[in-house]
């Protein structure tokens, strides 16, 4: 009996052999604490992660190279872990903690752990080499290179340093949220709810002051000052013009010092009067090429006043045909845009454009989209309204051309279809944003039965889109003057790309793909937007006729909105080989 009592009174002793795992950060003491809270994974986003990242692998509009695909899968695994992390916490909070047989005895806790990463590593290297395959399917349907299966097995090693990064960051900012509540607790006594959200607002509130008021408008500020400076270089090749029909010539109001490397560029290219009479034939006239540089003027409406003044000096009111074109965000007119209008016109045309930007267009796209649209307006509305003072039995007609984000340039002077058609005389746009409002009001007001990579409004009466030449053959229905066209193509990712991809899954991706986008893309949350991000950076990079590079097509859809008299079939490809040898002779074009 006293035996008996004298046990109860004794302490239990230690479980020297608990069935659980032991959490190694206290076997390596307080010392170590932090750095294996750093390094201990959840195994629940670590599926996530993994999971994401397989769907980043998967086919996009553009082939990708293994260093785009890592960058593009890094982040997806990262959101991926994130979300998993966070699904694996509600789980085990509302769900899993009132379970008796949770958490799991050893040896299961630690079979389902070492189950998760290796299937996980398993399946990302099997995705990897499925990924390599579908990479050469895109550059077939291109007529591009394709990888190699063993150079593209290298997305893996960049995906998992980037995730980790992002990873790292995020933890970091968690302990700061974690630093901020401990002190708040103990010195004002809060209670943890309460200090972890200051906490939480606090952090975010600081980091959205670095990110926007430090790295995004420093990052900004920089970008501009070295592009700025690389607007005073000169393309090699580049000449100053000497025909008085040229900005820049020494009769010019535009000095050519001031009109920008884009500037420079486009009044020193085209093909000249002699040129177009070798092509067409027939006599030509030498064609007119007005531009006005940031530097040409100190305000957008001064630069307004020497375009126009520039306008009356070269004699394009007097011309057949007066173009405007809004230009990309670095001033860029397509030189091979600009010398197919010229070729259908024989020279007896006035091209005129006006640097608003030093960026590029894929940051102007993102920083100064207003910019542009303002632009553009200001541009079109001065050039009209000095049209609009010449009689109308014989001024020129007054067409519009853009590309890229000329086009949302150009759409910024106009409020709907109506006001397009009222105020000129014919219009082509080439690969427009999908923020662009009139093109997205009207593919979302599409005929029933199209599709959004092909869309048909009014049956094709006021305006149309076109992905090919072929869509642009005579299909016997009418299509009124001014004629309005869009060339865009199914593979563009200017075209495609929008914020909703994350959460929508939008009508071109259920719809029967174009003929150059594999019908192995799907839509997956978050993955696609990113997949069609990394597709803008190699946007152009590809065969003419698919991407970004519309190549000489526009040469087709000029034809099809100016319906020049007496043009022909034939006219066109004599027009098209003279044109593809100049593009092949004369250098890059950007």
């Amino acid at each position: 009996m006293t035996e008996s009592r004298t046990q109860e009174r004794l302490p239990e002793q230690p479980r020297e052999h608990s069935p659980r795992l032991i959490d190694p950060a206290r076997l390596h003491g307080p010392v170590l604490d932090p750095a294996w809270d750093f390094l201990r994974l959840d195994f629940t986003g670590l599926a996530f992660a993994a999971l994401f990242f397989s769907w980043s692998l998967t086919p996009s509009l553009l082939p990708r190279d293994w260093l785009f695909q890592g960058l593009i899968g890094g982040i997806n695994a990262a959101i991926g872990y994130a979300l998993g992390t966070a699904t694996g916490w509600a789980v085990r909070r509302w769900f899993l903690r009132k379970r008796s047989w949770w958490p799991l005895p050893e040896p299961w806790a630690s079979a389902v752990k070492v189950f998760v990463a290796t299937t996980s590593i398993v399946v990302s290297v099997v995705m990897l080499v499925y990924s390599a395959g579908w990479q050469r399917e895109i550059a077939r349907l291109m007529d591009a290179e394709g990888t190699t299966t063993s150079g593209y097995i290298r997305t893996g090693v960049l995906s998992l340093l980037v995730a980790a990064t992002i990873v790292a960051v995020w933890r970091v900012l968690r302990d700061i949220v974690r630093w901020i509540a401990g002190r708040l607790i103990r010195m004002l006594r809060l209670s943890i709810p309460v200090a972890t959200t200051i906490g939480v607002i606090v952090v975010t509130v600081l980091s959205l002051l670095l990110i926007d008021g430090v790295l995004l408008r420093g990052s900004y500020s920089a970008i501009n000052n070295m592009f700025s400076l690389e607007n005073t270089t000169t393309r090699d090749g580049a000449e100053q013009p000497t025909a008085p029909e040229r900005s820049g010539s020494p009769d010019s109001h535009a000095p050519w010092d001031t009109l920008g490397f884009q500037g420079r560029d486009f009044v020193s290219r085209g093909l000249h009067a002699e040129d177009l009479e070798a092509s067409s034939g027939r006599p030509a006239s030498e064609p007119i090429r007005v531009y006005a540089g940031l530097e040409t003027a100190d305000t957008p409406d001064e630069r307004m006043d020497v375009v126009i003044r520039e306008l009356e000096r070269t004699g394009a009111f007097s011309r057949s045909v007066l173009v405007v074109i809004p230009t990309t965000g670095t001033g860029w007119v397509n030189p091979t845009a600009a010398e197919a209008i010229e070729l259908v016109h024989n020279g007896d045309s006035a091209l005129v454009a006006a640097q608003y930007s030093y960026l590029p267009s894929w940051i102007s796209f993102l920083a100064d989209r207003d910019k542009a649209a303002e632009a553009g307006k200001l541009l079109i509305e001065r050039v009209r309204e000095r049209w609009l003072q010449e009689p109308a039995e014989t001024r020129p007609r007054l067409m519009v051309y853009g590309e890229s984000l000329g086009t949302q340039a150009g759409e910024g002077a106009f409020t709907d279809l109506g006001d397009v058609r009222s105020k000129v005389d014919g219009v082509l746009w080439v690969g427009p944003p999908n923020s662009n409002p009139l093109w997205g009001s009207l593919v979302a007001r599409r005929d029933p039965g199209s599709t959004e990579i092909a869309p048909r409004y009014a049956d094709g009466l006021l305006v149309r889109f076109a992905d090919d030449s072929t869509d642009l053959a005579a299909d016997g229905t009418e299509w009124l003057s001014p004629r309005v066209l869009y060339l865009q193509h199914a593979t563009d990712p200017v075209v495609w790309w929008s914020p909703d991809l994350m959460f929508t899954r939008p009508d071109w991706l259920h719809e029967p793909p174009g003929p150059d986008r594999t019908p192995s893309m799907k839509w997956f949350p978050f993955v696609t937007f990113w997949q069609v991000s990394a597709d803008l950076t190699n946007a152009a990079g590809v065969p003419d006729g698919h991407g970004h590079n519309y190549g000489t097509l526009v040469l087709d859809g000029w034809v099809a909105v100016a319906q020049p008299e007496g043009w022909t079939a034939e006219d066109t490809e004599r027009a098209r080989t003279t044109l593809q040898r100049y593009i092949d002779t004369s250098g890059p074009e950007k």
